[in-house]
């Protein structure tokens, strides 16, 4: 079985025999034109894993997709590059959700207005996150409830790492510890990986991460898992409780990645591409890609994405506010 390493091995070396242009997934001329997917982070990423899995499975949409990476300022480059794009469906972002819907309450001025500029077309992968220990906190803590006890005990080295200031792992953190009854001392790093090595090598006591970050090493006996933020259990990792379950009905987050066309889109634009969409994650290599990075197809109407991104929007408005967070230039 191809393995998470093996598969992000491979995007990435694909990436780089294309140097200096983007990657084109042609689909036998069954569509008109050319289409391009914009991702904002560098190639062999999740987000840009995904948008090539889409790119390969959409079959009847163009006759080539071509995926641009766009990296920089954590995907805001590449959803600013969506804003002036041509509306004729020909140009589509895919990023994770929170891009759009938390970035505008930790950042003091965006150059778009994520309600306004952007027509939400669906969701196309979701995982929740995952908290995770490591060789710092004693072999005796099992449990959430277990390194609650620990952190009061020991508040000095009750912390945990996330991808970054602002980010959505960050809040939950806040949130939990709150929750809790304890200082949860934040640890912000510059993405996932530099964070699960931190707890992997004792360095901090744990992180709350996105599952494909640290399902490996879970799987493996190197981090114990004790909560996932999803609403319920997740398929790959069955035996660990949610936060729900464990007490926390407050604390939730499902990593999302989306896709978005420019605003005023004409409506039979936005259709067909999300026909084409519906149609490609209910493909077996889309369904198996996606499993290999623990993510799992999610497929929901236009109606109901955009009252999630509303709602998304709200929610993680309140929740900044409510943490103290001072919004970043």
């Amino acid at each position: 079985m191809t393995t998470r390493r093996e598969l992000l091995t491979a995007f990435a070396a694909a990436a780089l025999m294309n140097a200096g242009g983007p990657v084109t997934r042609s689909r036998a001329q069954a569509g008109s034109g050319i289409a391009r997917i914009l991702v904002g982070f560098p190639p062999g990423g999740t987000s840009d894993i995904i948008a090539r899995l889409l790119a390969g499975t959409m079959s009847g949409y163009a006759s080539a997709i071509v995926v641009e990476n766009r990296p920089g300022a954590g995907g805001r480059v590449a959803i600013e590059s969506l804003k002036s794009a041509a509306r004729d469906g020909s140009i589509f972002l895919i990023t994770p959700l929170a891009t759009i819907t938390l970035y505008p309450h930790v950042y003091k001025a965006l150059s778009y207005d994520s309600l306004k500029d952007f027509t939400p077309v669906t969701s196309v992968a979701a995982a929740p996150s995952l908290l995770t220990i490591g060789p710092k906190v004693p072999a005796s803590v099992k449990t959430l409830a277990d390194f609650v006890a620990w952190c009061r005990a020991n508040p000095t080295q009750a912390n945990y790492g996330s991808p970054g200031a602002g980010t959505s792992p960050h809040f939950i953190g806040v949130q939990f510890g709150r929750a809790a009854g304890f200082e949860y001392i934040h640890v912000p790093y510059q993405g996932n990986a530099p964070a699960a090595q931190d707890v992997l090598g004792g360095q901090i006591a744990s992180s709350v991460l996105t599952i494909d970050s640290t399902l490996p090493y879970v799987l493996a006996g190197k981090l114990r898992a004790l909560a996932t933020t999803g609403p319920q259990r997740s398929t790959f990792l069955p035996d660990v409780p949610t936060f729900i379950e464990s007490g926390y009905p407050g604390i939730q987050l499902i990593d999302m990645w989306t896709v978005f066309l420019p605003a005023n889109t004409p409506e039979d634009r936005v259709g067909k591409l999300n026909a084409s969409i519906q149609k490609a994650l209910q493909s077996d290599e889309m369904k198996a890609g996606l499993a290999r990075l623990s993510i799992e197809v999610s497929a929901v109407s236009r109606a109901d994405f955009a009252k999630l991104v509303k709602s998304d929007f709200e929610r993680w408005g309140a929740i900044v506010q409510a943490s103290g967070f001072t919004p970043q230039d």
